[in-house]
């Protein structure tokens, strides 16, 4: 697995050889911990066993533009993995070479329900029942390839097993990939917005890209504060793939926002993040009603009630 592209000139790299379970854990800490233009992160088997597809020791590579704090990076993964593995840590220094290629060598599509997530490379692999998001390594967060968006996407596949939502809202879009999917999956908008400029601009040119420019049209938005946003409400499906403070600080808006019976689906959470976040929202009337757990990170379904 891989999220994020190495930025310009990517120059340092810290390296861990470890078991699968903590590979997954510190990558994705790491990820979460850092801006996705100033680092990167590749987790994968360093000898695949032809017996075992569980037993092989695991590599982290972390690349950083510029030199990282070592004592706060160790104390990083610490937290999330335990002293072990923060002192098998390495740091050290890297060749310059083409990361796109190097990117793109590592994103194999995604499946998640009837929804696969590909790099233009794999266009070929997407079968006639299922559908396509194509997206490449940018700088903006969502590959598909991390635990968070593969449990959205396939909360997304189970939510339209029952319902066709007509109002439809992605908040921290990132580089689109839940916009797109529900977009080409009912054919309809679907609103979108993200505080990261870069965000916003790679999100319309991915859905320019997949056929849906004219139902995904991101906006630059702090919360849901952005006009547009309101006017298109209220929305009987949310996604909020971020962070979980800033899906605790925005639990007031999204409730708000959100039809009695609305489905929202929250990410981006590790497990200790659970608890906290469910009690902001449940502070809203907006109950549990499902939980995917994915590569150590939480997607949750919620229902707004009256």
């Amino acid at each position: 697995m891989l999220e994020g592209l190495p930025p310009n000139n990517a120059a340092h790299v810290v390296r861990l050889s470890c078991d699968e379970a903590t590979a997954r854990v510190v990558s994705d800490v790491i990820i979460e911990s850092f801006d996705p233009a100033d680092a990167a992160v590749a987790a994968f088997e360093e000898a695949p066993s032809t017996r075992d597809w569980k037993g092989g020791p695991w590599l982290v590579e972390a690349y950083f533009g510029a030199r990282p704090d070592e004592a706060a990076l160790r104390a990083l993964v610490a937290g999330a993995a335990g002293e072990d593995a923060a002192a098998a840590l390495s740091f050290g220094r890297v060749e310059a070479r083409d990361w796109v290629a190097s990117s793109l060598e590592g994103l194999k599509p995604v499946r998640a329900g009837r929804f696969v997530v590909h790099g233009a490379h794999s266009r070929g692999e997407v079968k006639g029942n299922e559908i396509g998001v194509e997206v490449e390594a940018a700088l903006a967060f969502g590959t598909g390839h991390h635990g968070t968006t593969r449990g959205c996407l396939t909360l997304l596949d189970r939510i339209a097993r029952r319902r066709r939502p007509r109002a439809i809202l992605d908040v921290g879009t990132g580089t689109g990939v839940l916009a797109i999917a529900a977009a080409k999956l009912w054919r309809r908008r679907v609103e979108c917005c993200d505080i990261d400029p870069v965000a916003v601009s790679t999100a319309a040119a991915n859905a320019r890209d997949n056929g849906v420019g004219q139902w995904v049209e991101p906006v630059e938005s702090v919360g849901l504060a952005h006009p547009a946003l309101r006017r298109a409400g209220p929305y009987e499906l949310v996604f909020a793939n971020i962070l979980a403070r800033p899906l605790r600080a925005l639990a007031p808006q999204i409730a708000e926002a959100s039809v009695f019976g609305a489905d929202l689906v929250l990410s981006g959470l590790l497990a200790r993040d659970v608890p906290g976040v469910l009690a902001a929202y449940r502070a809203q009337g907006v109950v549990l009603q499902s939980r995917l757990d994915l590569d150590g990170w939480a997607s949750l379904l919620l229902q707004k009630r009256r």
